[in-house]
């Protein structure tokens, strides 16, 4: 029994099929590898930062919320203390009206 050379160099195969065919063969397995990797590799690792987008999507806008609530939350308390300063100043104002009257009453 006589074992044959069962590997091809690329001369070989050139020379055997032509430049056209191993051209193609060359591409197609070019395309199968490309293929798998993206399947393999890509595809899972898009579908992770898939799930990963929609919750930080869902974390804006839960924040989002929370800053109206805040904003609106801040809107009341400075027209609390613009009431506040408004009775105040209307307190100081008739408390000089009375003192004015009780000074005339005085004279």
């Amino acid at each position: 029994m006589e074992v044959t050379q069962s590997e091809f160099t690329i001369v070989q195969v050139l020379a055997e099929f032509g430049f056209a065919i191993t051209a193609v063969i060359g591409l197609a397995y070019f395309i199968y590898y490309i293929w798998n990797f993206i399947s393999k590799e890509i595809d899972p690792k898009i579908e992770e930062m898939h799930m990963q987008l929609i919750r930080v999507i869902d974390q804006v806008r839960m924040l989002d919320q929370d800053l109206i609530r805040l904003q609106e939350k801040v809107n009341v308390v400075l027209e609390y203390r613009e009431r506040q300063k408004l009775i105040e100043d209307q307190n100081n104002l008739l408390a000089l009206e009375e003192q004015a009257k009780n000074e005339k009453r005085k004279d």
